[in-house]
């Protein structure tokens, strides 16, 4: 995978962060949300799978259509809409499993298979798949189809691994995170490509943050803590909110021109 060295015309700046130590606490936790508030809003408050579905979609356009209006990186819009793709990501595949009786199993493949064709569609038509290149409309459409079905893919698999093959929330979890390790210590020790590295990585934080937050939610008698969906959605919406308060004030999460440009 290379990096273009092009200059593009649609945007001067990155229209992402730069992945930073922020950047994968505020992804865990806004994967976490995805999962516990589907099933707060869905269950707890009975909204329902369908209208909780038809809801966040809603919100999900308006914020996305927002965010590639705007010409630069804006840390806020940026993460709302982030959340709002994590939760939307775990209801179509709670929309598959619970509505249309669709396996985990084949879900699982066919995310796995249009993840691989978002990503080839989009290295064939730019020859990179770097979040250094995101600063045109083209490629920010492509960054934000692979993130939506990374996460329903992150979601899918989570749900297989945890329940349909009884390995449970605690081991689950420490799966997920055993392959971030490996992929981290596949970059930084073995040199393994840095767009690789992040792509590998984002993809397995999604079920990393979907165990947590069963982990988090689920009965003592299912395997977790029982600490309750809306307990656990608004302290992780909090904390995610104070670190992108702090983000947006410190701008530490910027690309700068010269690198966003290649």
């Amino acid at each position: 995978m290379t990096i273009t060295s092009s200059r593009p015309t649609a945007f001067a700046l990155s229209k992402v962060p730069e992945v930073t130590v922020y950047f994968w606490i505020i992804k865990i936790l806004a994967t976490t949300v995805g999962e516990t508030a589907a099933d707060y809003v869905n269950m707890t408050l009975g909204f329902g799978l369908k209208s909780t579905t038809v809801a966040t979609l809603g919100l999900l356009a308006v914020a996305l259509v927002v965010q590639m209006s705007v010409r630069r990186y804006v840390s806020i819009i940026y993460w709302v809409t982030v959340l709002l793709v994590s939760v939307a990501g775990t209801l179509v595949t709670d929309n598959l499993t619970d509505r249309y009786r669709v396996p985990l199993t084949t879900s699982t493949a066919v995310f796995a298979v249009l993840l691989s064709v978002v990503f080839g569609t989009w290295y064939a038509t730019d020859r990179t798949l770097s979040i250094h290149s995101i600063h045109t409309r083209r490629r920010e459409a492509f960054y934000w189809a692979a993130i939506l079905v990374t996460f329903a893919l992150g979601t899918a698999a989570g749900d297989l691994i945890s329940e349909k093959y009884a390995l449970g929330y605690p081991l689950s979890l420490a799966l997920f995170a055993g392959i971030i390790a490996a992929v981290a210590l596949g970059r930084y020790a073995l040199g393994l490509n840095a767009v690789v590295a992040f792509w590998a990585a984002y993809i397995v934080t999604r079920p990393l943050g979907a165990s947590l937050g069963d982990l988090l939610t689920a009965p003592k008698g299912d395997g977790g803590l029982d600490l309750g969906t809306n307990n656990v959605t608004w302290v992780f919406v909090a904390v995610t909110a104070v670190l992108v308060g702090y983000l947006t004030v410190s701008r530490a999460d910027r690309i700068d021109a010269e690198r966003a440009a290649v």
